[in-house]
């Protein structure tokens, strides 16, 4: 079985000091691709020279981040929107992302939304899939994005409102979750109502997670193949039918033909 995780901060400087270790690791437990996220213009920057490191393993999704907007100036919006479009036909560059709306920063929210229209009018001009973070503010999301001509849209690690997910399944967007699929009744609850062609995994590394089985451990790629598994219980179906399904997911989501090799 071949794994994908569609979600982390291979970027983040939580990896800085160990992203060929965390790179081996996914190997040795079958995962074929990462996808990136980055977090303002030093992280895209970043997220582009992993992709080029670590050819069709690693690929990047640039943008900014809603935590990274108070401190964002004119003139790093400006370059971030370059790099993005100098990028666009580059194949490590995938997706645009992690950008969205974060209910934890009222304080910025309207410089949040300016952002946020920015990141979203440049996926529509770019016709670049779109990574979203939507804490707290996800049924606001689900209704704006329609305003918007976007090629596809990923929730990332969706958890509520469960009333949001119907409108997100009938828009055609797909839900990445990750290791909490293992042990939160919550979380578990959206994956059994996604359907698996609109589902792929995630780690959201280097965030940590403090429950079994990933208590006091460093969050890798390696976390994907026990995510597929809670995934198989939760649906009641194979988990190599699972991973077969989210493989071609991330192949249509991404637009990448996966080495799967490897």
């Amino acid at each position: 079985m071949k794994f994908v995780d569609a979600h982390i901060h291979l970027s983040d400087e939580g990896y800085s000091r160990c992203v060929n270790e965390v790179i081996a690791e996914a190997k040795r437990a079958n995962v074929v691709a990462l996808v990136s996220n980055s977090m303002d213009l030093k992280t895209s920057i970043r997220s582009l020279e992993l992709a080029e490191q670590y050819p069709r393993m690693v690929y990047a999704a640039l943008g900014i981040h809603p935590w990274s907007v108070k401190a964002l100036s004119e003139e790093e919006l400006q370059q971030t929107i370059e790099l993005i479009s100098k990028n666009r036909q580059n194949n490590t560059c995938v997706a645009i992302g992690e950008v969205g709306l974060d209910y934890k920063y009222m304080d910025i929210w309207n410089k949040q939304l300016i952002v946020f229209d920015k990141m979203l009018r440049l996926a529509e001009k770019l016709d670049l899939p779109t990574i979203i973070h939507s804490r707290g503010t996800t049924a606001k999301i689900v209704e704006m994005l329609p305003s918007y001509n976007l090629k596809k849209v990923l929730l990332h690690w969706f958890s509520n409102p469960i009333s949001a997910l119907s409108k997100a399944m009938e828009n055609g967007y797909y839900i990445t979750e990750g290791p909490p699929t293992a042990y939160s009744n919550g979380i578990r609850e959206v994956v059994r109502r996604v359907p698996l062609s609109n589902l792929l995994t995630e780690t959201d590394g280097p965030v940590r997670f403090f429950k079994q089985p990933f208590a006091g451990k460093m969050t890798t790629p390696a976390f994907i193949p026990t995510v597929v598994k809670a995934v198989a219980e939760i649906k009641k179906v194979e988990v190599e039918s699972v991973a077969e399904r989210i493989l071609k997911n991330v192949t249509k989501f991404f637009g990448v033909k996966l080495s799967l090799s490897r």
